[in-house]
């Protein structure tokens, strides 16, 4: 209770840092749902057919720009995750920013994990539904999960 007391104490001596999180916290906002239609618009339309990712043509001719784009990739979904938790205590949309970060970084298992939630009959409507808003073809995906 005495840390809390504290970090209140603190924060109202400081009020440029309380406004500061709360503007950042609005720009990851802003970002994070304006990211989210581009990323879905940019997901190859065969991308859930296999059961392995497949490397672009780019990535395999250019590794050191595959290598740029994955370092920046990744840091960009740290933040977003980074941003997200303090979101949870601050306003803006916590969850929707850690999961759009959990996207963005690389680790085991990604993959797989976004084929079960491909096969959500829900979640594989609105990826569609944002697509067809971009005037992107369709989602396909393995007959097992239709």
């Amino acid at each position: 209770m005495n840390c809390i007391n504290s970090i209140i104490l603190w924060l109202s001596d400081h009020p440029g840092v309380l406004i500061g999180l709360g503007a950042s916290s609005i720009l990851i906002f802003i970002i994070s749902i304006l990211g989210i239609g581009w990323f879905v618009a940019q997901i190859p339309e065969d991308y859930f057919l296999s059961s392995k990712r497949k490397p672009s043509v780019w990535q395999e001719h250019k590794p050191i720009l595959r290598f740029a784009v994955l370092f920046g990739k990744n840091i960009i979904g740290y933040s977003l995750i980074m941003g997200g938790l303090l979101m949870l205590v601050l306003p803006g949309q916590g969850l929707l920013t850690i999961v759009t970060g959990l996207l963005l970084i690389n680790y085991p298992g990604k993959y797989k994990l976004e084929q079960k939630l491909v096969a959500m009959p829900s979640v594989y409507r609105a990826l569609n539904w944002i697509r067809a808003k971009a005037n992107k073809p369709l989602l396909k995906r393995n007959p097992a999960h239709q």
